[in-house]
C-alpha cells in the first residue's frame, strides 16, 4: 500500500497508547560479534543483514569515500570465493543482495528462502576476514565508481549543489564530505588504503548481525557460533571527537551549474538524538519535520504549493538517527516567475509563524497519527525492521530504542516544538544555497539526494 494511503487511512487513529515491544533475541559472541533476532512468520524468508561501524563520517582527509569504494570491492572475491562468486552462490539459491554505504556505516544484505540462511552466513563470514583484493578488480571497479558519482551527483544539478551546500555548512564535522568521495580522492586510491582500511573495520567486535524472518532465535546463534565465532576479533581504537564548532553567523552560498530550474536549500545546525544534551529536543525536531512536511495537508505543502503558489516543490528534513550533529534542512524549487529569495522568505515566515504561536491539538494529534502511520506500515517489511535495529545499533543509540520512537514523539507539546524552533531555527544557525540555472548544453538530471549511497 502506499505510504501516503496508509497514513490517511490511519490518520485519526488514537496515538497515546504506548507501542508494542519489539521482541528481539540477542546473543554476543566471544569474539565481539551482536547478533540480533526477530522472528515474522509470515513468509518462509529471512533477511540478513550484516552492519559494520564504518562509514563516510569515519574518513580522513584524502580517503574521502574509501568505505564506499570497500563496499564494491566486498563483491570482488576471498581466498575461498573468485570475483562474482559470491552473488552467483546468492542467486543459486534463490535469494537476492546488495550493500549500502551511508555516513555512519556500511551494510551488507541478502534476502533469501529461510532455510538457506546457512549460505548467507558462510559468504559473509568468509568475507568479513578473508577478502582478496586484487589490482586488476580495483582498476575496475575505480571506473564503475567513477561513473557512478557522475550519474549521481556530477551531471545533477541539485545533488552537485547539495554536495557544495554540506561542505560549507559543516566546519570540521566529517558529514562536510559526500559518501561517495571528492573525485580527486577515487581517483588515487590504492589496494593498501583499502586493505588497511578493510583490516581496521571489518571485525566481528565491529559489527552487528541481523535476522529478521521466519527463523528461530536459537537456531540463529547455533549457525551464527558455527561461521562467525571462529573469526578474530580487532583492536579497535576509539575515534577522535568530532564535534563541528560553533557557527558565529549565517553562510550563504550561489552554485552557478548547468540546470531547468533554480533550486534552494536552507539548512540550520541542530543535534541529533545521539548528541542531544536534552531528549526531548530531538523528538520536538522530528515532530517539527513533520509539521512542516508530513504529507500533502502539512504546512510547507498546503501554504507554499497549493496556497501562495510560490513553490512547485517544498519540504523539509531531519536526521533523528545521525552518530553526530545533523542539519535541519528545508529545500524547495520556486514556481515559475518567483525567484529563490522569493522562496527563501516564505520558508523563515513559515519558521518565524511555529516560533511565535503555539500548533494547535488537532495539527499536533494529526501529525502523530502519521508517524503511528509511518510506523506501521514499516513493520510490514522484514527488511525494514532488520534496518531499524542494525541502523540504531551501528550509530550508539542501541536497537531498543526502537520501541520508544512512537512514544517519544507522542510526548511531544506544543510547547516544546516552538521551544526548539525558537533554539535551532535561527540565523546565527543558518545556512543557504542558492541554485542559479546556467544554459544547458548536455543531459542532466535532477533528483533528490540521498545520505546512503549504494
Amino acid at each position: 500500500m502506499n505510504n501516503r494511503l496508509l497514513c490517511a487511512a490511519l490518520l485519526w487513529l488514537p496515538v497515546f497508547a504506548s507501542s508494542a515491544e519489539t521482541k528481539v533475541s540477542e546473543h554476543v559472541l566471544e569474539n565481539g560479534l551482536k547478533v540480533l533476532v526477530k522472528e515474522d512468520h509470515r513468509s518462509p524468508v529471512a533477511v540478513s543483514q550484516v552492519w559494520y561501524k564504518v562509514g563516510s563520517s569515519y574518513e580522513s582527509g584524502g580517503m574521502t569515500g574509501i568505505s564506499h569504494m570497500l563496499e564494491h570491492m566486498m563483491f570482488k572475491g576471498t581466498d575461498k570465493h573468485a570475483p562474482g562468486e559470491f552473488s552467483r552462490i546468492v542467486a543459486e539459491n534463490g535469494g537476492e543482495e546488495n550493500a549500502f554505504t551511508g555516513t555512519d556505516y556500511t551494510a551488507y544484505f541478502q534476502t533469501m528462502e529461510a532455510s538457506r540462511l546457512a549460505v548467507s552466513f558462510e559468504l559473509e563470514a568468509d568475507r568479513m576476514r578473508n577478502l582478496h583484493l586484487l589490482s586488476d578488480e580495483l582498476k575496475k571497479e575505480l571506473q564503475v565508481v567513477t561513473e557512478e558519482r557522475r550519474m549521481r551527483t556530477d551531471d545533477n544539478p541539485q545533488a552537485k549543489m547539495q554536495e557544495h551546500f554540506s561542505a560549507m555548512a559543516h566546519t570540521n564535522s566529517p558529514y562536510r564530505n559526500p559518501v561517495i568521495g571528492w573525485p580527486s580522492d577515487i581517483e588515487n586510491y590504492n589496494v593498501e588504503d583499502l586493505q588497511a582500511w578493510y583490516q581496521r573495520w571489518y571485525a566481528p567486535n565491529n559489527a552487528t548481525l541481523v535476522v529478521v524472518g521466519d527463523v528461530q532465535p536459537k537456531a540463529v546463534f547455533a549457525l551464527a557460533e558455527k561461521y562467525f565465532a571462529p573469526l578474530k576479533p580487532s583492536e579497535l581504537k576509539a575515534l577522535k571527537p568530532q564535534t563541528e564548532v560553533e557557527q558565529l553567523g549565517v553562510r550563504k552560498m550561489t552554485v552557478k551549474l548547468p540546470a531547468k530550474l533554480p533550486y534552494l536549500v536552507m539548512g540550520y545546525k541542530v543535534p541529533s538524538l545521539k548528541v542531544a544534551q536534552n531528549e526531548w529536543e530531538a523528538y520536538a525536531l522530528e515532530v517539527l519535520a513533520g509539521v512542516l512536511d508530513g504529507g500533502s495537508s502539512a504546512r510547507l505543502e498546503s501554504g507554499l504549493v497549493r496556497g501562495k503558489q510560490i513553490a512547485v516543490s517544498v519540504g523539509a528534513s531531519y536526521g533523528l538517527h545521525s552518530r553526530l550533529s545533523e542539519l535541519f534542512t528545508l529545500e524547495a524549487t520556486p514556481a515559475e516567475g518567483k525567484s529563490v529569495w522569493d522562496l527563501e522568505s516564505a520558508l523563515k515566515e513559515e519558521i518565524a509563524k511555529l516560533q511565535i504561536k503555539l500548533i494547535d491539538n488537532d495539527e499536533l494529534q494529526r501529525i502523530k497519527a502519521q508517524v503511528l502511520a509511518k510506523a506501521v506500515y514499516e513493520r510490514d517489511s522484514n527488511f525494514y525492521q532488520a534496518m531499524q535495529l542494525g541502523m540504531l545499533e551501528t550509530v550508539g543509540l542501541g536497537w531498543k530504542k526502537v520501541d520508544e520512537y512512537v512514544d517519544k514523539v507522542n510526548q511531544v507539546t506544543a510547547e516544546q516544538v516552538r521551544d526548539v524552533a525558537r533554539k535551532y531555527l535561527i540565523e546565527d544557525k543558518l545556512n543557504v544555497a542558492y541554485l542559479e540555472p546556467l544554459p544547458i548544453t548536455g543531459h542532466i538530471t535532477e533528483t533528490k539526494t540521498e545520505k546512503g549511497v549504494r
